[in-house]
């Protein structure tokens, strides 16, 4: 009964080690370039970062006008790093659809 136990320790911990000891498999040399941004694509999205928009005065500038100074926020350090998309849902009704609308409107003017 001993011997039928320590077999099946052996089996079921013989894969899992074997796969830890594994090399890991090499990366590639060379990655593809990002392929250019399509014409008439807009420069910043409502999936675009907050804090990217934001270092742009002319996304600071809609993002201020059209969402209340929402640059000057309290927790404007929490969020800053999620897109507006992300942070609509726990705005508890501050982002509206409409004004969502309207800053990707006003977003897709930027050039």
């Amino acid at each position: 009964m001993k011997s039928v136990l320590f077999a099946a320790i052996v089996v079921l911990t013989a894969a899992p080690l074997a796969a830890q000891t594994a090399p890991a498999p090499a990366a590639p040399a060379v990655t593809a370039p990002a392929a250019p941004a399509a014409a008439g694509t807009a420069k910043f999205d409502l999936d675009t970062p907050i804090e990217t928009i934001a270092a742009n005065p002319a996304g600071k500038t809609v993002l201020d006008t059209d969402l209340q100074n929402i640059t000057a926020h309290p927790m404007y350090e929490q969020f800053k790093g999620m897109s507006l998309n992300q942070v609509a849902p726990m705005s508890q009704g501050a982002l509206t659809d409409a004004a969502l609308a309207k800053v990707k409107a006003d977003l897709a003017a930027i050039k």
